[in-house]
């Protein structure tokens, strides 16, 4: 398997994780759903194993997400933001806040750069 492989492998698992995440499936209960071993939705996950077209498939249709979640922005070659901004494991937990929750982050997220860029301001003065 060449270095790209292995990238396409572990971005789709890493989408894959967030997906399930999202569901608030364990792997154990992602695994049970789709008839597959917690060890292979773990390796799916990092990026290890690559289901078949009919894993792939039954993946989508368990955490309720359509092919494009996974592959869109492979194909049009173009790498995800979300990479480089933002940790997974935060994202992980803000997918499954509910609304209000998410609601309450986004103000607190912007009063926080309001502080932020008042200090730069009176850093400048």
């Amino acid at each position: 398997m060449n270095s790209q492989e292995k990238i396409l492998r572990k971005t789709i698992g890493k989408k894959i994780k967030l997906a399930r995440a999202k569901a608030e499936y364990t792997q154990e209960q992602l695994a049970e759903k789709l008839s597959l071993s917690p060890r292979y939705i773990s390796q799916l996950e990092r990026g290890i194993a690559f289901g078949c077209a009919t894993t792939i498939i039954n993946v989508c249709k368990a955490l309720n997400i359509n092919s494009d979640f996974l592959f869109n922005d492979l194909i049009n070659n173009k790498t995800s933001v979300l990479d480089d901004i933002v940790d997974d494991k935060f994202l992980e937990d803000y997918l499954k806040l509910n609304d209000y929750n998410k609601n309450i982050i986004s103000t607190f997220t912007n009063e926080l750069i309001k502080m932020q860029n008042k200090d730069k301001n009176k850093k400048k003065a």
